[in-house]
């Protein structure tokens, strides 16, 4: 049998991150597999309740908690997402900080969206400037 390319699976311990309705953006651990559509996800730190979720609106991450027993309760949940520090780890991840950096730029107003520009400008004047220096 040969290696297989997947690295991330729909397992109990498994973070994902909700993709739809009202918790979306939030992340949740499995905490029970119920069928081929849906699980049971869980995030007592990230506010999101105890619920039956279709795989459909979550997306899996790479990290998982190790160790965790099928049907744990939130308590035990909790224990592990603090002992092996997931939020903190998903929040210096490469995909949670574009996200905030989206979310960020889709909240500005006008004048922000002026800020931002100006700031660009300048900074490519910089980047010109030293390139043209550098090849000279």
């Amino acid at each position: 049998m040969s290696e297989s390319n997947f690295t991330r699976f729909v397992e109990v311990g498994r973070v994902v991150l909700l993709k739809d309705g009202p918790l979306a953006g939030k992340i949740a651990v499995i905490a029970e597999i119920i069928d081929h559509n849906r699980a049971i996800v869980d995030g007592p730190t990230t506010g999101v309740p105890r619920q039956a979720f279709p795989y459909k609106h979550l997306v899996l991450t790479p990290f998982s908690l190790k160790k965790l027993p099928r049907a744990a309760g939130s308590g035990v949940i909790k224990k592990q997402v603090e002992k092996e520090a997931i939020v903190e780890k998903w929040d210096k991840s490469a995909w949670a900080q574009k996200r905030a950096a989206v979310e960020k730029r889709r909240t500005l107003n006008d004048f922000g969206r002026f800020q931002v520009m100006v700031a660009k400008k300048q900074r490519r004047d910089v980047v010109r400037k030293a390139v043209k220096k550098a090849s000279a």
